[in-house]
């Protein structure tokens, strides 16, 4: 874009500003007032009807300074408190306004005497300020407005521009109908309407391109700002019900963010991730490498469970794709449950209250236990194997675990040298082993019979883990006495889909539709990690707990640009960049690198003034696989 001769209008009210300039006025002069909240609920609604064009602007203007009682010594505190108010994207953007401050006219319908030293700290200086003016009387009371000036008639705006008789193309930002008229008589090439602050669907409806922050108006326009791209750009597709908190996180942070409430299986997540930025799933949603081939833009797979089985890693590896999950978030909650169904195993709840719910009254201590004392096998010394076995030696359970690395015991567990000598000893097993390939079936008839007569066995982990078909045999041989089942090998993609399985129907078994992590704590606090892993790479680019890229936890970017490289492992990649970075005579404050067997992360950061051939230079180093510049 040729800025030469180029003008750029910007509204005030609720554009520079959060807020309308009046209604703040009426807060403070009406502080002390009963009348307060009855009088700015008035001046808000003028307000809003004559921003959207139902009342006219000079019915709103008389309406409001008629309600108004406010005088000459309410605006300096208004003044001090409009500053506070300013627009967060604007205030984000002091680089643009540094440039060119001196094509900025501030054309509004609100007063110069707040406006002015507003926008001056922008720079704008107050001949480029075009607003109204109050009219005091003798005691210093604002009893009215200069009624010649235009901005305070009906299509003022209109007016103010056609007398101004810009030479140049002319671009117009604002949030109300009165900017869009500006556009509307022919006065300027494009309208912005801006909604940071205020939605307004007239508006909205009338407008060239709607810009949710000033970084879109200045990204469409290619101008100067303070971020390497707008984040309203950055679209985030959440699956699978994810808590609401992660939504209002992401939508919070200025994204694009759409949900689905269930799982998508291939053929659907390869159509619908096409300019998906961050996809969020569960457990359900398999991100296969086929789904991948329309990945055109896809950053961040975010995992809001434990497990990442359900994703290619290698495959996100390969088209620079970091994946994050919440190892710790659910963890107290898979182990409630898995304590909360031992016990009811053990006193044979399941059965007593079918029966119940038949009408058989059955009160008998035959077949029911109580856990103490009893010997718990916990297969797998994770995160939740570790939690399970403190809390379950807090009940009297004497805890024995298995791991294939390893891993110290806590407390007065203690640690079997293999599979064979757990299942042996304990009278109950527990399954918490994670989703590595090679745990697929290992639960099957060989296991099962080495195990005691009469245990209880149950899996929260992974649905893949056990053959189905030689639990269902241990259990009706009555090899088993109680089954809890929270996981399977295939699942409903949905609740409206019906659930298959040949655990249906046996005695003592308690099957549940894989909710181990599904409390509103564990969800909230999963909905709460993963988004802020996501922002730490895409603000940051930290890959710290990420789980297929090469973690670096990176120190806070300061008056630098980043340069985020990701390649493959190949020899004298490095040298490349940095040979890039000599020829455009770049200063590097600082660089960073790590890898891993198949990929390297790179990050620079460089002086802000370099030649934007660099970028793309830097894109065409072979084996790259992907680069973003970060500001």
């Amino acid at each position: 874009m040729n800025t030469a001769n180029k003008y750029f209008v910007i509204d005030f009210d609720s554009t520079f500003t959060k807020v309308e300039g009046l209604d703040e006025l009426a807060g403070v002069a009406l502080q002390d007032s009963p009348q307060r909240e009855h009088v700015t609920q008035q001046i808000s609604q003028i307000t809003n009807q004559g921003m959207e064009g139902v009342l006219s602007f000079s019915e709103s203007l008389e309406q409001r300074i008629s309600l108004l009682k406010a005088h000459r010594n309410h605006l300096p505190p208004l003044v001090e408190k409009l500053k506070t108010k300013v627009s967060d994207s604007f205030r984000r953007n002091q680089v643009f306004f540094d440039e060119y401050a001196p094509q900025v006219l501030v054309v509004s319908s609100g007063f110069k005497e707040f406006i002015t030293p507003i926008v001056a700290e922008f720079g704008i200086q107050p001949e480029n300020v075009f607003a109204n003016t109050f009219e005091f009387d003798e005691e210093g009371y604002i009893v009215g407005y200069d009624q010649e000036n235009v901005l305070s008639k009906d299509k003022g705006k209109v007016q103010q521009l056609k007398a101004l008789n810009l030479k140049g193309d002319v671009y117009v930002i604002g949030d109300g109908y009165t900017d869009y008229e500006i556009r509307e008589a022919g006065l300027a090439n494009k309208f912005y309407a801006f909604t940071e602050n205020v939605n307004r669907g007239m508006v909205m409806d009338k407008a060239d391109h709607i810009a949710p922050t000033l970084e879109e108006f200045l990204y469409d326009n290619k101008l100067p700002m303070s971020l390497s791209y707008p984040k309203n750009r950055i679209n985030v597709l959440l699956l699978e019900n994810i808590h609401a908190d992660a939504k209002a996180l992401f939508e919070k942070e200025g994204y694009n963010v759409e949900t689905i409430p269930g799982a998508l299986d291939e053929a659907e997540l390869s159509e619908k991730i096409k300019d998906v930025h961050i996809l969020g799933i569960r457990s359900k949603t398999h991100i296969t490498r086929k789904a991948l081939e329309n990945a055109n833009r896809l950053m961040v797979v975010g995992a809001f469970c434990i497990g990442t089985n359900q994703i290619d890693l290698d495959a996100c590896l390969e088209k620079g794709v970091l994946t994050f999950n919440a190892p710790y978030s659910n963890t107290r909650s898979v182990v409630e449950l898995a304590i909360a169904q031992m016990i009811m195993l053990m006193r044979n709840i399941p059965d007593v209250s079918a029966k119940m719910h038949q009408g058989v009254w059955q009160k008998s201590a035959a077949n029911s236990n109580e856990i103490r004392g009893k010997k718990l096998g916990i297969v797998g010394y994770g995160n939740i194997g570790k939690q399970l076995s403190v809390l379950g030696e807090a009940l009297g359970l004497d805890v024995y675990y298995y791991d294939v690395v390893e891993k110290l015991a806590l407390g007065n567990a203690t640690k079997c040298a293999s599979m064979e000598e757990l299942l042996a000893k304990v009278d109950i097993v527990s399954l918490h082993v994670d989703g590595r390939a090679e745990n697929r079936d290992i639960f099957g008839k060989k296991y099962f019979d080495l195990m005691k007569d009469g245990v209880i066995f149950m899996n929260l982990s992974r649905g893949f883990v056990i053959d189905i078909a030689a639990l269902k045999e241990a259990i009706e041989s009555g090899k088993i006495r109680g089954t809890s089942v929270d996981v399977f090998p295939k699942e409903p993609k949905t609740n409206q889909e019906t659930f298959i399985s040949e655990l249906r129907g046996l005695p003592n078994t308690i099957l549940t539709p894989h909710i181990g992590g599904s409390t509103q704590e564990a969800q909230k606090n999963i909905a709460n990690y993963v988004p802020t892993q996501v922002f730490n790479y895409v603000n940051k680019g930290d890959t710290f707990g990420s789980v297929n890229f090469p973690n670096l936890q990176l120190p806070e970017q300061r008056n630098a640009h980043r340069l985020i490289h990701v390649h493959e492992n190949v020899p004298g990649v490095l040298a490349k960049i940095n040979d890039v970075l000599n020829s455009h005579g770049v200063n590097i404050l600082g660089q960073y690198l790590k890898t891993n067997e198949n990929v390297g992360y790179v990050i620079t950061d460089v002086d802000k003034e370099y030649d934007k051939e660099l970028i793309k230079q830097m894109r065409e180093i072979p084996h790259t696989i992907k680069f973003r510049p970060l500001y």
